[in-house]
């Protein structure tokens, strides 16, 4: 058994984010992750981003997971597990009608995404 570990809340949206980060290689824009203590992320999604569409239209809960193959087991995945970004694996499962982000980070997030006021109020 792993333990979770809150990451962020996910919202899809298709109104323009103000000092929103986009990604070409993921081909999403992504805008709040670093801006507020509480984890929550806007997404908007290029008009030719192949993710499941239930990905780019539904809330979603993200995890930090130890192992995110281990954490897929036996569960209804939607996405992955894959690496998008570099010593960063996600995957996306369904649960009780509710979608779930699962991340495993093979170095420490601050090094990957600095954010040294994330999660302080």
């Amino acid at each position: 058994m792993q333990t979770l570990k809150f990451h962020h809340v996910g919202i899809p949206t298709d109104r323009k984010l103000p000092d929103e980060d986009h990604s070409p290689a993921l081909k999403i824009h992504g805008s709040g992750y670093f801006d507020t203590p509480y984890g929550v992320e806007w997404h908007n999604f290029d008009p030719d981003n192949t993710l499941p569409d239930i990905i780019k239209s539904m809330p979603h809960v993200a995890f930090e997971v130890e192992d995110v193959h281990e954490a897929v087991d036996g569960k209804e995945v939607v996405f992955g597990p894959t690496s998008l970004v570099e010593h960063v694996t996600v995957a996306f499962i369904m649960d009780g009608g509710a979608l779930i982000e699962l991340l495993q980070f093979d170095r420490p997030e601050q090094d990957i995404w600095p954010h040294p006021t994330k999660f302080q109020i």
